[in-house]
């Protein structure tokens, strides 16, 4: 089957209008490109290889450079840690880091480096990874704790107010704040679709301790990451502690089963549904969950409900200036969080325990395959990125919007 019929297959019956901004966005480059196309990471996994031979852990599944940001826990603190667990699943740990150091590799054309500062860069994270494992405990990031480009950005948000990151996200007119429509991360609701919302959210206040916290005021569909584009996606403004400076903005997101699941040979728990999946998996992995997390039901969809994690509070990698400590210092981070979470997790529902990632950090003979393996994917990615390129610019991908 061609990598377009591919695409299209996958993506089928989601949202018009963001699919098509998230085919837009994958045109960009091949590293926009292979964050959109998890499903295709796994459709080309090879099952059979002995790569697969690493401990079962609770897999992010679509780990990436991407996926590692800031955000305000439950205790008010900012955390910088793994943040997107749509595709999570007990998988070998192979898959995860597989698809990171693919993902550093694919990135070094958007972030101008050299393919072999790119392959350092592996190296880096494997050695940091497995260093961390060994040391048999989980630790965190937060700003006291942080160093570089990840302390910069926490310390933005630790001061940062919440009139200040309101006034970006709403309008405010005479005391009241509406949502702002720009077309890039919120777009017009129709008014069916916003009543629906007004009064699942209203159903759901009566069951929490402060109902009056999470009366809505707005709500917009949310245009968020790249992967998820095109599944129903709100911003809901709440009450909060009162308006108009201390009103909330929540994440409304549904969730659907796991890119993996179909190639998977490892028996899964039974979840009450895949958001319960998605809310005890990121519980199990972060230190601190954000604010608010719990699984619902939307119109009948598994959803999850959190405080809304803006986009700029990722890194931008872009600014590491030719500084190459810079970005040495955020992939040694990040394979510190990838194996924090291992051990955090572990023992949970058939994932290895702390002993057992002790001994795998202390082995050496799976690193070097699954570098090559990445290399080697890495240029499948490009390959595939080319090609659906060349498709999108003849117009295939052209959607009608709803």
């Amino acid at each position: 089957m061609s990598i377009v019929q591919r695409i299209k297959n996958f993506n089928q019956g989601r949202e018009s209008e963001r699919i098509d901004i998230k085919y837009g966005a994958m045109r960009e480059n091949a590293f926009v490109f292979l964050r959109g196309t998890c499903h295709l990471f796994y459709e080309d996994w090879p099952i059979n290889s002995p790569i697969n031979n690493a401990p079962l852990t609770w897999v992010c599944g679509d780990l990436h450079l991407e996926n590692f940001g800031s955000f305000k826990g439950e205790n008010r603190l900012a955390y910088f840690d793994l943040n997107d667990f749509d595709e999570s699943a007990l998988a070998p740990a192979s898959w995860d880091l597989a698809r990171m150091l693919t993902s550093i590799i694919v990135a070094a054309q958007t972030l101008v480096l050299k393919q072999n500062e790119a392959v350092e860069l592996c190296h880096l994270f494997l050695n940091s990874y497995a260093s961390a494992l060994k040391e048999g405990k989980a630790k965190w990031v937060e700003r006291d704790t942080a160093t570089g480009m990840i302390d910069g950005l926490l310390s933005s948000l630790n001061t940062r107010k919440r009139d200040e990151f309101l006034d970006d996200r709403t309008k405010l007119k005479k005391g009241l704040r509406t949502i702002k429509i720009d077309g890039v991360k919120a777009l017009a609701i129709s008014e069916k679709e916003r009543d629906e919302v007004f009064s699942f959210v209203e159903k759901f206040a009566k069951t929490q301790k402060l109902p009056s916290f999470y009366k809505p005021l707005d709500v917009a569909r949310r245009v968020a990451g790249t992967g998820s584009l095109g599944v129903s996606r709100y911003i809901v403004l709440v009450e909060g502690l009162g308006s108009p400076d201390a009103n909330y903005l929540l994440d409304l997101k549904e969730v659907k089963q796991s890119a993996l699941i179909p190639y998977l040979k490892v028996s899964q728990p039974k979840w009450p549904s895949e958001a319960h999946r998605v809310m005890n998996v990121q519980r199990w992995i972060q230190a601190v969950p954000p604010a608010f997390l719990c699984a619902t039901e939307f119109n009948g969809k598994p959803t999850v409900l959190k405080e809304l994690q803006p986009s700029q509070d990722k890194l931008d990698l872009a600014n590491w200036n030719n500084k190459i400590k810079r970005l040495e210092k955020v992939i040694q981070t990040m394979g510190q969080l990838t194996a924090w979470a291992e051990l955090r997790s572990g023992g949970r529902q058939g994932s290895a325990t702390a002993d057992e990632w002790v001994d795998f950090g202390g082995r050496d003979n799976w690193k070097v395959p699954l570098l090559e393996y990445a290399t080697q994917y890495a240029k499948q990615v490009k390959l595939d990125w080319q090609a659906f390129s060349k498709a999108y610019d003849k117009g295939e991908f052209k959607l009608k919007v709803d």
